[in-house]
């Protein structure tokens, strides 16, 4: 029975399907478990003496393909898996390498350089996971964003005069060619040959050579380009004699003249005046001007903010400042007497000589008014400042008004009084009424409505230093600050 057995085994053994052979597995990494781990020593019948517990089918199978080995004689082979010590077992292909990259001459773009990520070809093949992300490829260019930034370099915002020399400029100006080029040894040295890089960006060749040569060689040959480059240059020439001649003038003119009428103010100056004419306290002495007995508080000196009428303490003042002015330098100014605002006053009314005959005694006065090449009268009419002048040096009377108006009687009341005058002090008859009396020609003349007092002391200070009538509208608020300082310092200049 137990032979009969045996040999069921064997036929069975001997009969079952073979096994198919499979190259020896690789060993398992370390870090991974193999799949069908060998028998224990414990599971083994021939070294247990207990009897197994029920096996897997697997165990089985194992066991059975050991025991048709050992009885079977079959020939030893390296290549044969029966041979191993290893029991047989199922494994699953190795996984196939990983795709390498192909790599191919690819057409880039070679109008500009973009400090962006590195080109895929020059960083070198990828030997990244498969698991991990690609790296991201750069985005191209398409044609409409390359037009549009042609453009935007083609018409840059313009340049700071430092940095960009002629040559480049003349580049500048001629449409850029796009060319596209493969980007290998050979092409990318003749590309660095024929480019140019200016301002961050690379210029590409503009047109052929011949075209080149040509237009140079006609430019040489034209005769309107040949006697318009003379012209440049005699006129840069011209320019340059100036400018040597604004360099010798100051040292051959005299040293000492007549201050500049609109020398602007200095920054303390301006702070100056800001504080005066924008201080709270209205009431605070400002300035006192003893030989007149004139104080001025930031109220009255507030006449001079813009958009105000100036009122007869500020005119008063600063024709006594003219008046020292011409004393301290009387080589530079003419001989002029002024009149304060309240003189025509007593004679417009009804005229009296008598009212106003002690203003101007020589005693008072150091000086007749015969003497003098101008004699100027400041006219109030209630809400319009004007001025008169007696032009002596000339003989003749004229009236001045920003508004462009004309008032022959206040010239005829003048004469009189003037003919009155003269005969009073010097004893001498003079026929003033004979005098031409006339308006001034080409007056600079207001265009607002709060301006006329302004305009009547520029009269004054423009006339009493022989200056011709050269500012205008524009420089009155210059003129408003000017005064305001002139006031504060007790000194006209």
């Amino acid at each position: 029975m137990g032979a009969l057995t045996d040999s069921r085994k064997r036929i069975t053994a001997d009969h079952r399907l073979p096994i198919p052979s499979f190259p020896p597995p690789s060993p398992p990494p370390a870090s991974k478990r193999p799949k069908l781990a060998q028998l224990p020593s414990s599971l083994d019948p021939s070294t247990s003496a207990s009897p197994p517990p029920n096996p897997s089918p697997q165990i089985i199978h194992a066991a059975a393909a050991a025991a048709s080995t050992s009885t079977t004689p079959v020939p030893s082979s390296s290549c044969n898996p029966a041979s191993s010590p290893l029991p047989n077992r199922r494994r699953l292909p190795p996984p196939p390498p990983f795709k390498r990259p192909i790599h191919g001459p690819q057409r880039v773009l070679c109008a500009f350089r973009f400090d962006g990520p590195a080109r895929p070809h020059a960083a070198g093949p990828s030997w990244s996971s498969p698991s991990s992300p690609p790296p991201p490829q750069p985005r191209s260019l398409g044609l409409e964003q390359y037009v549009e930034l042609v453009n935007s370099v083609s018409h840059p915002a313009p340049p700071t005069p430092t940095a960009i020399p002629d040559a480049v400029r003349e580049k500048e100006a001629v449409p850029l060619e796009v060319v596209a080029v493969e980007e290998d040894g050979d092409d990318r040295k003749q590309q660095d040959d024929e480019e140019e890089v200016v301002r961050g960006c690379v210029v590409v060749r503009r047109g052929p050579l011949y075209k080149e040569l040509y237009e140079a060689s006609s430019r040489k040959r034209d005769a309107k380009l040949k006697t318009l480059e003379f012209e440049v240059r005699l006129a840069e020439e011209g320019r340059l004699g100036l400018e040597r001649l604004a360099e010798v003038l100051p040292r051959i003119s005299p040293k000492e003249e007549v201050p500049e009428p609109f020398v602007p103010l200095t920054d303390e100056d301006e702070e100056i005046v800001r504080e005066a004419l924008h201080g709270r306290n209205s009431r605070e002495r400002l300035a006192v001007h003893e030989p007149s007995n004139i104080v001025i508080t930031r109220e009255i000196l507030q006449c001079l903010n813009n958009q105000e009428w100036l009122n007869d303490e500020v005119i008063n003042l600063y024709l006594d400042l003219l008046k020292a002015r011409e004393l301290r330098q009387p080589s530079k100014f003419l001989r002029c007497h002024f009149f304060n605002t309240f003189f025509y006053k007593l004679i417009s009314g009804g005229y009296d000589y008598k009212a106003v005959r002690r203003w101007t005694t020589k005693r008072k006065l150091g000086y007749s008014l015969i003497e003098c090449d101008k004699i100027f009268v400041p006219i109030h009419k209630e809400v319009h400042w004007c001025l008169a002048v007696i032009n002596i040096k000339d003989k003749k009377f004229q009236y001045l008004d920003s508004l462009g108006s004309m008032d022959m009687k206040v010239l005829r009341i003048l004469a009189r009084y003037f003919v009155d005058e003269v005969k009073d002090k010097s004893g001498q008859h003079i026929d003033a009424l004979s005098w031409k009396q006339e308006g001034v020609k080409n007056l600079p003349l207001q265009e607002n409505g709060w301006d006329c007092g302004m305009f009547m002391l520029k009269y004054i200070d423009f006339y009493s230093g022989n200056m011709d009538l050269i500012f205008g509208q524009k420089h009155m608020r210059y003129f408003r600050k000017r005064t305001a300082k002139e006031i504060l310092n007790l000194r006209a200049e």
